[in-house]
């Protein structure tokens, strides 16, 4: 099964419509109606969808990252900071994340773009 998102409400909506057109399984929290979730909340409802979290909030990058730390389940978080990329950059390497692996690869990780 190909790798499927959940893109934070920090995350430019425009990036889960181009992911959408190249294929990749991706919902948004604003489309999702989670907008106002924790990230907390947020994480613990991804894992229970086995999707990979994308966020570009340096607060829930810091928070997965002390989850890892503590050994605490949580699905993947894929972390870009907002400055220093394209969207077209970022849809390209999800893509490559949703398209070249599986969801049980990742559990617990965090991982920082670009690849």
């Amino acid at each position: 099964m190909p790798t499927r998102f959940y893109l934070d409400v920090h995350v430019p909506l425009v990036i889960a419509h181009q992911l959408r057109r190249r294929g990749v399984d991706a919902v948004h929290a604003l489309e999702e109606g989670t907008n106002r979730l924790e990230d907390e909340e947020l994480l613990e409802l991804a894992a229970k969808q086995a999707r990979v979290v994308f966020t570009q909030d340096i607060r829930f990058r810091v928070r997965a990252e002390d989850w890892q730390r503590r050994g605490r389940v949580f699905a993947w978080l894929v972390f870009k900071h907002q400055r220093g990329t394209t969207v077209g950059r970022i849809v390209a390497d999800l893509e490559i994340i949703a398209k070249a692996t599986e969801p049980s690869e990742w559990q617990g990780r965090v991982l920082h773009l670009p690849l």
